[in-house]
């Protein structure tokens, strides 16, 4: 890697990054490339999926991790490698230092899903669950490093992570060489550092928008600042860009490269997702999807041909339910109502008829008769409906209010 003399931070070369495309041979699989025609439709132009969800360890994160890895001198590798993750940086670096031989210790938070400390595990890493946040689990992991010797294995703030994150962009130049726009979600900056590393060196005429959720927008105000800025108690489903400050070799990258970086709400990230699965069949996890969650925002302002790049597919299953859900409210397929009834026998079974004739399809009936809130004589009723879409929100909601019915929210 060259230095620059400007700040001193390590710079990555369109020729670090073709060098880690040829260390990754045989390691890392070229993920496909799928067209997407109802987003090509809405945005006016043809749109296609970097599926890197299908990638091993379900994630990009094995790219950087090898590279990085493989790069460690021979003492440094005996001494292992260690690192901090609620998911994908840790099955990268699990499956990376597996197949170096290397010995690998992962931290990872207590509530981590159970799906992803099991897959660290088979991928041959010693799990350590340690701390409710990852901010006191990466304390942990530094901690490890400076007692035991270990490298630490940063998942975004080095020149080696980012270079072989920029392998990704030298395959979609590769598979689509007509594109026009590049999108692609932001946490800590390392795989949109490294896209731009490569594509711009090939194709500066490309633009590239980094998208990051509306919760967790650390590189808006850092932009606007000139330099890393550190946001509290950042929120977002999608955790794998919930990066609460950009790292400092990334983020002089993207200032440079990356033509926009872009929010999006937690409404269009579960909507995102639900189009993956119900449009491309696609499994993807709420940050891999926030590509498509800006498509979706503003479908409009993006010259195609359109690269959006599906980064993870490592979703808990419980946690799918519930954007799913989430996802089908937002799109005005799924409807929660809260009612009041008269307490008499029969007036249930009359409201189900009415819902019955209004083509909605109950998910959930909660029956309440004892709330200080309600009269005597009274019963509340909430329910969850599955509808077909707004309009027929609209059509459920005066088919109860003609039957007398008053909806309290």
């Amino acid at each position: 890697m060259s230095y620059s003399t400007a700040d001193s931070l390590p710079r990555v070369t369109l020729d670090d990054v073709r060098g880690a495309q040829k260390m990754l041979t045989g390691v890392a699989r070229t993920t496909a490339m799928e067209g997407s025609r109802y987003l090509s439709q809405l945005v006016g132009a043809p749109v296609h999926f970097k599926c890197e969800n299908l990638q091993r360890t379900g994630s990009f994160k094995l790219r950087g991790a090898y590279v990085r890895i493989a790069g460690l001198l021979p003492e440094e590798r005996a001494a292992g490698v260690v690192a901090a993750s609620a998911g994908n940086h840790a099955q990268g670096v699990a499956l990376a230092s597996s197949l170096l031989g290397v010995r690998s210790t992962v931290f990872m938070p207590t509530g981590a899903p159970l799906p992803k400390v099991a897959a660290t595990r088979d991928y041959g890493a010693e799990v350590r669950l340690h701390g409710q946040v990852v901010d006191e689990t990466l304390a942990a992991a530094q901690e490890y490093a400076a007692e035991t010797g270990a490298v630490f294995i940063h998942p975004f703030d080095h020149p080696d992570i980012i270079a072989g994150q920029g392998t990704v962009g030298l395959e979609i130049l590769e598979q689509c060489p007509e594109v026009r726009t590049i999108v692609v979600g932001i946490g800590g900056g390392g795989l949109a550092a490294g896209i731009a590393v490569a594509v711009k060196a090939l194709r500066p005429d490309v633009r590239i928008i980094g998208v990051q959720a509306a919760g967790a927008a650390a590189y808006p105000l850092s932009l606007a600042a000139g330099r890393p800025v550190s946001i509290d108690n950042p929120s977002t489903m999608a955790d794998g860009i919930k990066v609460g400050r950009p790292g400092d070799v990334p983020f002089r990258i993207v200032e440079e490269l990356v033509d926009e970086v872009r929010t999006v709400s937690e409404s269009h990230l579960s909507s995102a997702l639900l189009l993956c699965l119900e449009r491309a069949k696609l499994v993807v996890e709420p940050a891999g999807a926030s590509p498509v969650a800006a498509l979706l925002s503003e479908p409009g302002t993006f010259e195609g041909p359109v690269v959006a790049l599906l980064s993870g597919g490592n979703v808990d299953p419980l946690l799918m339910q519930r954007i799913l859900r989430h996802g089908m409210a937002a799109s005005g397929r799924y409807l929660a109502v809260t009612l009041r009834l008269t307490d008499r026998p029969g007036a249930l079974a009359t409201l189900l008829g009415v819902l019955s004739v209004a083509d909605a399809n109950v998910l959930d009936v909660s029956h309440v008769r004892t709330d200080p809130r309600l009269g005597l004589t009274e019963v509340e009723v909430e329910l969850h409906l599955e509808t077909k879409g707004p309009e027929h929100c609209a059509e459920v909601g005066r088919a109860l209010r003609e039957a007398g019915y008053t909806v309290i929210d």
